[in-house]
């Protein structure tokens, strides 16, 4: 089976690119394929729990994280882009995991294709 690792760097309100990251992540598990959602920069705030999306326009994405964990989907959060943003372990979704740098890097190694958002 096919690994693809999706980097979302774009935090989830401010344009499409986190709804269109975890719109692929479920197509391709859909598709049997292993998928790694790679959280890093303003990305890392799709992982927050009890999101906000008043006043934005966009769609709240936290339960659309959620059906991603659900449905094998592994979701990992970087760890200092966490810290740029002042959050910790326990700002997180229940099931995403903090990673650094070097976990980030094997799992980008490890994948046959990359696709960044």
């Amino acid at each position: 089976m096919a690994n693809v690792a999706m980097i979302l760097k774009r935090s989830p309100y401010g344009d499409i690119n986190a709804a269109e990251a975890v719109r692929h992540a479920l197509g391709a598990v859909s598709s049997e394929l292993i998928v790694d959602l790679i959280l890093v920069d303003g990305g890392v705030l799709l992982a927050k729990k009890g999101q906000d999306d008043a006043g934005t326009g966009f769609t709240n994405l936290e339960g659309s994280l959620k059906d991603c964990l659900d449905m094998g989907i592994a979701v990992y959060a970087d760890g200092g882009s966490m810290k740029s943003h002042y959050m910790t372990a326990e700002d997180l979704v229940e099931g995403v995991k903090v990673v650094g740098d070097k976990e980030i890097a094997g799992l980008v190694k490890e994948a046959n294709a990359t696709m960044i958002f």
